[in-house]
């Protein structure tokens, strides 16, 4: 079994949508029970509400469903849970490796370091206005693509 956490900063945007998305094309893989998926804020400004509504919506234009998700912070356990911790930016990147014990650093990376062809190897905060959203999902499917392709090579049994 194979154990991913996305971490954006707030939990409502960017890491929902990768996490829907790597949980759906999980299901889609048959993958289910193999690969684990969840995601998190660096910081608790949204801890049990759900992914902003235009990362919903996004979303669902695509046939991906967010609306069960809800926002947490990244907790000290997860650096130990996770096997995989995908930053959205490299602020998140940073923020993680400060708190991370320094055995299990090499867990975290950014997420379109996996992509095939990054344009940038940041996804952008779409939060403060209402263009975005669709960049930001386009972005964060190349990644997931990657990634899964990714978690297909190096661990056995997936």
């Amino acid at each position: 079994m194979v154990k991913v956490l996305f971490v954006c900063t707030g939990n409502i945007c960017r890491s929902p949508t990768a996490h829907g998305l790597l949980r759906a094309q999980v299901a889609k893989a048959g993958l289910d029970g193999r690969i684990i998926v969840d995601s998190a804020g660096t910081h608790g400004y949204h801890n049990g509400q759900p992914p902003d509504p235009r990362s919903i919506a996004t979303a669902r234009q695509h046939g991906i469903d967010l609306s069960d998700l809800r926002a947490r912070q990244v907790t000290d356990r997860d650096f130990a849970a996770f096997d995989i911790i995908a930053a959205m930016e490299r602020t998140h990147e940073r923020a993680l490796r400060l708190r991370c014990p320094p055995a299990l650093s090499d867990r975290i990376s950014l997420l379109m370091d996996f992509a095939a062809d990054p344009t940038t190897r940041e996804v952008i905060d779409p939060y403060y206005g209402d263009e975005g959203f669709e960049t930001v999902y386009q972005m964060i499917e190349a990644g997931v693509a990657g990634l899964l392709d990714h978690i297909r090579s190096h661990y056995s049994g997936i």
